[in-house]
């Protein structure tokens, strides 16, 4: 596992989580910064002491070798598992030149030397400067809050609106300095897997003139040197547009930092004062408290945001009722008392602001009114995959092939946005879009068309590949075997609604054919993946997590596109009684109202007529004949082998959709989204909730898990295994 990633939400909350995030970034800033430094040490000793030159490289070569590269996320690309393991090929490559004698090592210094220096004070010095300024800005913020805090009510009105806004300003300079921090921690980390191995390789190839036996070497070294080459500059390519969408990120929550909270397993969390009882009288303590609304479980954990260190034990109690305090009852301010079941008396809290009590007064189910401040901002777009927009697309690809395949940069460089949107509105138009035969008009150029095809796409109420396939495709692109992650994408791929796929196929034939033209528009299959991965693989929700998988969206559509004839003209390896076998679900529930599986995820609705029905059914029906045919013959002859199946279960009749291997039965799951049930056979849960013991059922589509000892169904795309 490499280093989690900092989300700017979390900035907000300032978590104990979030500091001990902090702190492993932090600790591996420390580490890059120790090893840079011997390393320039290394290399001058290197060019000032001939006589120690085996001995130097030998030690150099061994410090290169024990470096490790810590990636943010759960998994690595194909080029950043080249770049890092390029330390351990560096290092093979000068022990095998430690026993040679070499020339005086020229402009070493100025390939080497200088650029680690200039990294080392730039970057990581100015982190550490963002770090001081940071824990600055802590001490001034939690001391002014606790002096704030500590004001007496019965002070006049003018005063406490004064403090209050004083408070106000320094909490927002604490929030913005934060997130600036972390920007800054997340772009060293993200930067030195570049600019810190370039040095390195250039003075490698500096070294090999130098040596007697430097061209064999040079030249059993050239395979990899091309290989880390593009892998650095792919790295360099995602870096950019990662930077930029974290960047945009930041800004977001600068202005709006409320809409883009991060989804908590929690109904409310953050920091509350507890009154607690001593000898000498009462005190307050600061506690990072979190409150589960099904559980009514609320948490404590004594924690002081000076020091980063927890201050005592967790404290954990089951909510019996929640009672705003009256301002004339206490001397403190946003107060509020908590009964508990399993401890004796009143809790009193203090909260940080009015606000901050109304929610967790809303959260706890308090005398404060409910208000529902879970807004979904999205936006729906105009755009759909009817006949308009499948003529649009035609009509777009149609003259990028016939006028501009070999552009340089082709859907790389942007038109100019008025143009574009005056392009969109005349292709859109009903009447437009009728005449099929109509060609775009050579007086639109080739980037303005291309920049309209791509704006389409981004206009559709959801990503083309859908956001329930997100986290699948996202996973198949992190598996290590290619020809395991081709399969899976395959799979995924045909579990695509009917318009989404015939869409899908005629963008990647397109891509195909733009790809096979590289040499002239220079726009390989690795760039079209980095302009199509976001528009096609966007997330639901935008976070650093999200924006640091898109390197791994970029190789979806890479392999979408060398793989796109076998991909959309060929059936994946799957069984094929998994529709068969939701059939005979969907004719049980044709009287019911659809549950949260069934409910239209798609971006159009299109009602086949009954001929087409009938059709359909007749094929399936045919279908099913013959697979329970033979499969029956299979169970039959592997009977002896499966001796706790029970032969009189009538599902046996049809063939058991085989699951994937993740889907190890009895396993811990957690909901990524709500649902509610409309079946009896149905779980009704909200997003973060955690199942037990699930495991696939016979209903294809569906899982099988236990909530608070009720047994039922799960839709299988709504839950991800832990």
């Amino acid at each position: 596992m490499g280093l989690p990633a900092l989300e700017f939400s979390d900035c907000c909350l300032d978590s104990p989580h979030f500091r001990e995030t902090l702190k492993s970034h932090e600790a591996e800033l420390d580490k890059t910064n120790k090893f840079i430094k011997d390393l320039i040490k290394d290399g001058k000793s290197l060019i000032s002491a001939l006589k120690n030159l085996s001995s130097a490289k030998r030690k150099f070569a061994d410090s290169l070798n024990e470096f490790k590269f810590q990636c943010i996320g759960d998994a690595e690309t194909d080029d950043e598992m080249c770049i890092a393991r390029s330390l351990q090929e560096f290092a093979s490559v000068l022990r095998n030149l430690e026993d040679e004698r070499s020339r005086m090592i020229e402009n070493a210094s100025d390939v080497l030397i200088t650029p680690l220096e200039k990294f080392r004070k730039e970057q990581i010095g100015a982190a550490r400067e963002a770090k001081k300024k940071y824990d600055k800005e802590t001490e001034k913020y939690c001391g002014i809050l606790e002096k704030h805090l500590n004001l007496s009510s019965k002070k006049k009105e003018s005063q406490l609106q004064e403090a209050d806004s004083q408070v106000d300003l320094v909490r927002q300079h604490f929030y913005e300095v934060s997130l600036e921090y972390v920007f800054k921690v997340q772009e060293v980390q993200e930067r030195k897997m570049f600019e810190f191995v370039e040095p390195l390789l250039a003075f490698l190839q500096g070294l090999f003139t130098f040596y007697h036996h430097g061209y064999e070497l040079a030249k059993d070294f050239g395979d990899f040197k091309t290989q880390l080459t593009i892998s650095i500059q792919n790295t360099r390519n995602r870096f950019e547009g990662t930077r930029s969408e974290v960047e945009s990120l930041m800004k977001k929550m600068k202005e709006n930092p409320l809409d883009h909270k991060t989804i908590s397993p929690y109904t409310m969390e953050g920091y509350l004062y507890v009154q607690e009882k001593r000898h000498f009288g009462t005190s307050w303590v600061k506690h990072y408290c979190t409150y589960q609304r099904d559980s009514k479980q609320i948490t404590m954990v004594p924690f002081d945001q000076k020091s980063g260190g927890k201050g005592g034990e967790d404290e954990s109690v089951t909510l019996k009722s929640c009672t705003r305090r009256k301002t004339d009852s206490i001397e403190k301010r946003f107060c509020f008392d908590v009964e508990a079941v399993d401890r004796p008396g009143v809790i009193t809290m203090q909260a940080l602001s009015e606000e901050d009590r109304r929610l967790w007064m809303e959260a706890m189910d308090g005398r404060e009114p409910v208000y529902n401040s879970n807004k979904d901002s999205q936006s729906e777009g105009m755009a759909q995959l009817d006949s308009i927009g499948f003529s649009i697309i035609k009509k777009c690809i149609h003259a990028v092939e016939t006028r501009g395949i070999n552009e340089q940069g082709l859907y790389r460089i942007v038109g100019v946005n008025s143009r574009v949107q005056k392009l969109l509105s005349v292709l859109m138009d009903p009447k437009a879009a009728s005449e099929t035969e109509t060609d775009i008009c050579a007086e639109w150029e080739i980037k303005t068309v291309t920049s309209a095809l791509k704006t389409y796409l981004r206009m559709l109420p959801g990503p083309l590949m859908m956001y329930q396939f997100q986290r699948s495709f996202i996973k198949a692109a992190k598996l290590e075997n290619q020809e395991t992650r081709v399969s899976e994408i395959h799979s995924l791929v045909h579990r695509l609604p009917e318009k989404n796929r015939q869409m899908l196929q005629l963008l990647m034939n397109h891509l195909a054919n733009v790809a096979s033209n590289h040499k002239q528009n220079l726009m390989t299959v690795a760039n079209l993946g980095v302009v199509f991965g976001p528009t096609l693989l966007r997330p639901q929700e935008e976070t650093v997590a999200a924006i640091m998988d898109i390197k791994f969206q970029n190789i979806v559509i890479e392999i979408l596109i060398e793989n796109h004839e076998k991909i959309f003209n060929t059936v994946p390896d799957v069984p094929l009684t998994n529709a068969q076998l939701h059939l005979s679900r969907k004719k049980s529930s044709d009287s019911k109202p659809p549950s949260c599986s069934e409910r239209p995820l798609t971006l159009f609705h299109a009602v086949p007529s009954t001929e087409k029905q009938e059709q359909r059914n007749s094929i399936i029906n045919s279908s099913l004949e013959s697979v329970s045919s033979s499969a029956n013959s299979i169970l039959n002859s592997s009977s002896s082998l499966q001796p706790n199946m029970n032969s009189s279960d009538p599902s046996l009749d049809v063939v058991k959709p085989t699951r994937p291997s993740s889907l190890t039965p009895f396993r811990k799951a957690k909901a990524l989204y709500a649902c509610k049930a409309e079946h009896d056979s149905e779980l009704s849960f909200t997003a973060g909730t955690i199942f037990d013991n699930v495991h696939p059922s016979q209903e294809p589509g569906w899982l099988e898990g236990t909530l608070n000892g009720k047994t039922g169904l799960i839709p299988e795309n709504y839950v991800e295994f832990l």
